[in-house]
């Protein structure tokens, strides 16, 4: 796996699928879909206009960009350069800097669950750019906890305060959201009014189409708590907005008969276990749906609804595995107004 989200190619935990609707449109408007391979994953960009304003090199080039920016998987970037230091840091680079202050946002209103100083217990239980051939026993994890926590880190206007130099970030639970943000920028920014961009499986779409419909989207659920065999299980109708998922049924490692997921407490430094397979989050833009689907990874699902009731404009699917160790899913009352009519 390569590139700069970690969860990459895994993000989809539900898979979340343009379904193409037809219809008399509007006929000056003709549809264009862009599609590659991007942070260890795959993109599709797609959008309506009269001709064709935005190629594949530029949907390439806005990434590399990023990439360049955020990406642990490239040795050259300023994220490896940043952790590489010690003291204080200036940050010029204006990805990094909104991804970075966006960061301490989710984590004071998370109370911590959200944190992107994690790389060292990423790292150590074998989720990170270096492979692993074991699980980390109790002094290991302690040894790596003294270097995690976002209060050895302070963001005093464009500089970056490293209180320890050990401490070492990953931007991977929310760069690939952010990353679809900057795509929809960039469509904007050339006059396009109508598309749907999805990296990885996070997605922002703005419509509706020419023909007057919503984009519907599909969101699969696995059929047994350890992902064997996969439904679609609603379709959603979004005219504007975006929609993030994480999820520990697809990335994990094994260890004997216990799954270890890929979602870490930074609090203990043990990989989380609450029951929660998923969770898709809806928002208004991309970067915060993936910064608190991760969030909402770490809560009891009782937790998690009440949580992202607190927030305007924020709502979720859960699933979830029950006492009984069946596969359950529940949903924000907001989540529940985009379920399609016809689903």
């Amino acid at each position: 796996m390569s590139g700069l989200k970690g969860r990459g190619v895994l993000s989809a935990i539900i898979t979340c699928w343009f379904v193409s609707t037809g219809g008399a449109g509007d006929s000056a408007l003709k549809r264009y879909q862009l599609t590659g391979y991007a942070q260890g994953t795959t993109y599709a960009v797609t959008y309506y206009a009269s001709e064709q304003v935005v190629s594949k090199a530029s949907i390439d080039s806005v990434l590399s960009v990023i990439d360049s920016s955020m990406s642990l998987y490239k040795p050259y970037s300023l994220i490896n350069k940043v952790n590489d230091a010690e003291g204080t840091l200036p940050i010029t680079d204006e990805h990094f800097y909104r991804v970075l202050r966006r960061s301490f946002e989710i984590y004071r209103h998370s109370d911590g669950l959200f944190d992107i100083t994690v790389a060292p217990l990423v790292q150590l239980w074998g989720f990170g750019v270096e492979t692993q051939d074991h699980l980390p026993d109790s002094a290991a994890v302690n040894e790596v906890m003294d270097c995690v926590g976002m209060e050895k880190v302070k963001l005093r206007g464009r500089r970056l305060i490293k209180k320890q130099p050990c401490v070492k970030l990953d931007m991977n639970g929310i760069a690939q959201g952010y990353s679809v943000d900057v795509l929809a920028d960039h469509l904007e920014t050339h006059g396009i009014t109508c598309y749907l961009v999805e990296l990885g499986g996070e997605l922002r779409v703005r419509g509706p189409k020419p023909d007057g419909t919503p984009f519907r989207v599909g969101i699969e659920r696995p059929v047994q708590p350890e992902g064997e065999g996969t439904v679609i299980d609603h379709v959603v109708e979004i005219q504007e907005g975006a929609i993030t998922t994480a999820g520990s049924y697809r990335k994990f490692l094994q260890d004997g008969d216990r799954r270890v997921s890929h979602h870490i407490n930074p609090k203990t430094g043990y990989p989380f276990a609450t029951g929660i397979i998923s969770a898709t989050v809806y928002s208004k833009d991309a970067m915060t749906a993936d910064g608190y689907d991760n969030v909402i990874m770490a809560m009891s699902v009782a937790d998690a609804i009440t949580f992202v009731n607190r927030f305007k404009g924020m709502e979720v699917f859960i699933i979830y595995k029950n006492e009984h160790g069946s596969v359950r899913d529940t949903m924000s009352f907001g989540f529940s107004q985009l379920i399609a009519k016809d689903n």
